[in-house]
């Protein structure tokens, strides 16, 4: 199977951010991609929740999606929107941050809301709250495309192993990792954390980013968002096959699948799990002594 992860810097505006996304799609699918990926927040990345809330529409409404699915049935390609910030019907309004696929013929074969909300404080000035703005989806997501079982995911899902174990337990051969992820814990644990997924799982791990500075004219008040770039191809070995590096562009890479089935033989891990009873809670006000 030919790949291609979509790299991309995008802005606060989704109409602006579309050609771009749309140009880089073709140019993949030119060089032979059956599947294509974006990353995470295909449509806009912006710091301003008042903002979003003008901007973002309903899945169903949501002029990105109905132009990606059209160009994924004009150019018969399968295409991994990687996430999409979405309204909701929710009744407190939080929006959804939710991964599509979608088949050459349009139609969307699966749908994934992100699991685990980035709530960290990085550093004293810099601090995210994800679930203030985005509600938390509440179920995985496993989907064929082109015959290959794919685990669908997204971004900080990265951190939660055990996510990655069920979905390779469930039969998935490729995982899906579409981000915008931050520069600082990017530039420590981005790469090392993508190649022990692929370690763990003996699975090929595709994780299409966002890089750079992402423009936000509609936010003046607000100080723009970075995202760390290196879009990754990681074969079930954990070697790397691919670096994206931190410039927008689309990456191709040929996967042999046949190198799942060979890490698992080498390694049989997922076969060899035990019951095991739980820890007891560390109670620290004990006396130690």
């Amino acid at each position: 199977m030919t790949v291609g992860l979509i790299q991309l810097t995008v802005g606060d505006d989704p109409a602006v951010n579309l050609p771009a996304t749309v140009a880089m799609i073709r140019n993949a699918a030119a060089q032979g991609a059956q599947l294509v990926l974006t990353p995470e927040a295909t449509n806009l990345l912006s710091p301003d929740r008042a903002w979003q809330a003008r901007v973002l529409q309903r899945e169903d409404r949501d002029p990105t999606l109905a132009a990606l699915r059209a160009e994924a049935q004009d150019l018969g390609i399968w295409l991994l929107v990687g996430s999409l910030a979405l309204a909701t019907d929710d009744a407190d309004g939080r929006f959804a941050n939710r991964s599509l696929l979608i088949a050459p013929d349009g139609a969307i074969a699966a749908r994934y809301d992100k699991l685990h909300m980035f709530d960290v404080a990085i550093s004293a000035t810099e601090t995210f709250r994800e679930s203030a703005a985005y509600r938390p989806g509440d179920r995985a997501a496993l989907a064929r495309a082109a015959g290959v079982p794919v685990g669908m995911t997204i971004c900080y899902d990265v951190r939660f192993p055990h996510l990655y174990r069920r979905l390779a337990q469930a039969g998935a051969r490729i995982l899906t990792v579409p981000s915008a992820f931050n520069p600082a814990t990017g530039e420590a644990h981005w790469e090392t954390l993508l190649r022990a997924r692929a370690i763990e799982t003996g699975c090929f791990v595709l994780a299409p980013a966002q890089c750079g500075t992402h423009p936000a004219p509609n936010s003046p008040d607000r100080r723009p968002r970075r995202s760390h770039g290196h879009s990754l191809v990681v074969d079930p070995w954990g070697k790397v096959l691919s670096d994206g590096g931190v410039t927008p562009g689309p990456v191709v890479v040929t996967l042999d699948l046949s190198a799942v089935d060979g890490a698992r033989s080498r390694i049989p891990s997922l076969t060899h799990d035990r019951p095991f009873a739980a820890p007891e809670p560390d109670d620290r006000t004990h006396d130690r002594t």
